[in-house]
């Protein structure tokens, strides 16, 4: 099946050669037609929307990260003594909420992220889509990381950090490591978690589109318009 698909491309790119395109017609693609360049791009388009729609939608409810094992933000490393200490010590419900105002702050980021991966996708070409296409179970999650990587972090850490203010996590969390200092034998921290709740939001953007990529690949039902059934059959 790879060997039709990489035919198909050079086919694709040598469109003006008679002989060739009817070789194309020949071959069995996309339910006895022939997918056009923008056609898979469209297909693509389409997986990258609908990743987009069922599960990044998911992460801008409330508990969308808390409640998502996926997802959920937990403290950096070195502050997870932090939170194993309070825990210790009857401080549970403390614990909780000091995790529950970093994934709250996380929600509230997300909703920012819709128009700049529209302006992404809209901008995929054929090259592009063939990449993807032949690519990984989540080459398509890739290629939209390196597009929008950047402008996301730009939008996510001031939201972030007025989202923090907002819930009160600064009142939160220096209750939480002011309590924790006043500890016998604990070394004092003093973290600031923006810019590391900012990455934990923009990796869990992209495990969720991740998710329903692998689905469209390697599941049939996934596959929700004929468009898509058409364009991932080139790599079944």
């Amino acid at each position: 099946m790879l060997r039709k698909v990489l035919a198909l491309i050079m086919i694709l790119n040598l469109t003006a050669c008679a002989e060739l395109q009817q070789v194309v017609n020949q071959l069995p693609q996309g339910g006895g037609s022939v997918l056009s360049n923008a056609d898979i791009a469209a297909g693509l388009r389409q997986a990258l929307d609908l990743g987009i729609e069922k599960q990044v939608s998911k992460l801008t409810q409330t508990d969308g990260f808390y409640k998502n094992d996926l997802v959920k933000i937990l403290l950096p490393e070195e502050l997870q003594k932090v939170d194993k200490t309070l825990r210790d010590v009857g401080l549970s419900s403390l614990a909780d909420e000091g995790l529950k105002v970093l994934n709250r702050a996380a929600e509230d980021a997300v909703k920012e992220a819709t128009p700049i991966f529209v302006d992404a996708i809209k901008n995929i070409t054929f090259a592009d889509a063939k990449n993807i296409l032949l690519g990984n179970d989540d080459a398509a999650t890739q290629y939209l990381t390196s597009k929008t990587q950047t402008a996301l972090y730009s939008k996510f850490n001031p939201v972030i950090k007025k989202s923090f203010s907002k819930v009160g996590a600064d009142q939160i969390w220096n209750n939480l490591i002011n309590k924790y200092n006043t500890l016998p034998f604990t070394a004092d921290v003093n973290p600031d978690l923006t810019d590391y709740v900012t990455n934990e939001a923009l990796q869990g953007v992209y495990t969720m589109i991740a998710v329903e990529e692998k689905d469209i690949r390697t599941q049939f039902s996934s596959r929700t318009t004929d468009l898509l059934k058409k364009v991932f059959a080139l790599q079944d």
